[in-house]
């Protein structure tokens, strides 16, 4: 099973996007081939929501790790290539027989197709080499249920005396005629199938190993899955993986505080608080490393987001609608009592204050009741928060805001209570946009 996440929330949580500096996916991209990032594309449209699925994937990542520098470099995106357009490309027919009058007359009168044969060889050696590496050094007892699947198919497939003859040519051998025509009418005529499965089986590979090297690269940790009914997250110093400079954060919540109200001012912090969280909860159900020292939660359902909502001018729907019908969705699919996490950044922030303060109170006091999920809303409405103090399932924090000499500074870091910071005039004042009004 597959824990739910929409496109909107693909799309709030920047896990994929096509301007890759904002992407998470073009982050953890290290993949060497292309079949590889298709692969680990699909992990990302696919993360898990059960327990053992998550739990092969990060042994599978461990086992990789353990041994990455064995990683066969030999195989990359042009050996791949260069294999793929081999059958793709049109080709006279390669004799059977590879006799020296048969590999002279072939080179003789179909010379084009006899260097492209000849060059090809040596990047199925490569390839055929570095399968047949990975195979060596993962197939152990130690290696997870699904990578020794893959790895015995492979080595079904190598399982000839061609193959296993060419895979034992040194890299850079230079064929013989003979050689050429022997080699290349087997790859040529019985082993397109067969190759093209290796492709496939590498790609996988490809996806764990960039999954791997992501994890070493970017230092992230490995989370502890606990199986339990009540949901729950527990993290120290998490940040966010696209910021070059992040401020860590500590954070927990419970079925006790299942609710999350945040406060701070604009650029204290508040949403990339909320996407750090939602893009490492993201990861560690996909099996691999999260960014933060440690982390341990219990296995969720699905991830729901109100982040960017944007108007619809074509439809004619207003920013406000569509937040309203974005919440609608939310509690549609949230009132089912699975375990979801919920994360809203400044809701309704298209309508009046009064409208917003009413529709906010209403919406966070229908959430409360749903104890199955844990929820994070920021907001600026400070005001609303002492009418929730009487639920004992809502903790408050705020990301506080500091001013000296009319300058504002931020520490990013998250505390207890509610901040009623109001800094709009300030920085009107600060950006000399009050002084340009009273010159006018």
């Amino acid at each position: 099973m597959n824990m739910e996440i929409d496109k909107t929330t693909y799309e709030d949580l920047s896990l994929y996007n096509h301007d890759e500096e904002n992407s998470i996916f073009h982050r953890l991209n290290f993949s060497r081939t292309r079949g590889g990032k298709d692969w680990l594309f699909q992990y990302f449209n696919n993360p898990f929501s059960d327990l053992k699925h998550i739990t092969d994937t990060q042994k599978i990542i461990s086992l990789i790790l353990q041994n990455i520098d064995q990683w066969p470099l030999t195989i990359s995106n042009g050996t791949v290539m260069v294999m793929e357009r081999f059958y793709e490309s049109a080709m006279d027919e390669i004799p059977d027989s590879s006799n020296f009058l048969n590999a002279i007359t072939y080179k003789i009168f179909h010379t084009p197709d006899y260097s492209l044969l000849r060059y090809t060889l040596g990047h199925f050696a490569d390839f055929l080499r570095g399968i047949s590496k990975l195979i060596g050094l993962f197939d152990i007892d130690e290696c997870p249920i699904l990578l020794r699947a893959f790895l015995h198919r492979a080595k079904t497939l190598l399982n000839h005396e061609v193959i296993y003859s060419l895979l034992q040519k040194k890299a850079g051998t230079e064929f013989s005629a003979t050689q050429t025509i022997y080699y290349g009418s087997y790859i040529r005529g019985r082993f397109r199938h067969p190759a093209q499965e290796l492709i496939d089986i590498y790609g996988r590979l490809d996806a764990w190993y960039s999954m791997a090297v992501a994890t070493k690269k970017l230092g992230l940790a490995l989370p502890v899955f606990v199986d339990t009914e009540q949901q729950f997250i527990q993290a120290s110093s998490l940040y966010h993986i696209l910021l070059p400079m992040p401020v860590a954060y500590s954070i927990r919540m419970d079925q006790q505080s299942n609710f999350l109200f945040l406060t701070g001012a604009n650029m204290a912090g508040k949403s990339t608080f909320i996407k750090a969280i939602g893009a490492a909860v993201f990861l560690a159900h996909l099996g691999m490393g999260v960014p933060a020292k440690e982390m341990r939660l219990s296995l969720f359902d699905g991830v729901l987001s109100n982040i960017n909502v944007v108007d619809n001018l074509v439809k004619g729907e207003s920013y406000f609608f569509n937040e309203v019908q974005r919440i609608r969705d939310t509690l549609l699919k949230i009132n089912d009592k699975r375990k979801w996490l919920v994360l809203i950044d400044e809701l309704f922030k298209g309508t009046n204050v009064q409208d917003a303060m009413k529709c906010s109170s209403t919406v966070i006091k229908g959430l409360i009741k749903i104890k199955s999920s844990l929820f994070i809303l920021s907001t600026h409405l400070y005001e609303i928060g002492e009418e929730l103090k009487q639920y004992p399932n809502i903790r408050f924090s705020y990301f506080e805001t500091m001013i000296k000499d009319d300058q504002l500074y931020f520490s990013y870091q998250l505390k207890e209570g509610i901040s009623n910071d109001r800094l709009g005039y300030l920085i009107l004042k600060r950006e000399k946009v009050v002084e340009m009004l009273e010159k006018l």
